[in-house]
């Protein structure tokens, strides 16, 4: 399970995050392409972009989901 408290730091504020346990597998970016990216120097991937919509919330939750080594956190808020 994610952990809030240690959040990458690229991650801008909102619902959605990624953590320290991030593999850099690339599963987040290519299931919501526009909220995840990565960070080249660090290798791993943050969310740049909270979901906007209906349809870019439900690309996360399936990264979150799909993520390997649940490093996709949902804290539950909007902000």
């Amino acid at each position: 399970m994610a952990d809030r408290e240690d959040k990458n730091r690229e991650n801008v504020t909102g619902k959605f995050y990624v953590d320290s346990q991030c593999i850099d597998c690339d599963l987040c970016r290519e299931t919501a392409p526009n909220n995840f990216t990565r960070s080249d120097d660090e290798g791993y991937s943050y969310v740049y972009k909270q979901p906007e919509n209906d349809e870019e919330r439900a690309q996360s939750r399936e990264a979150m989901e799909g993520c390997p080594v649940e490093a996709i956190g949902d804290d539950g808020s909007e902000d």
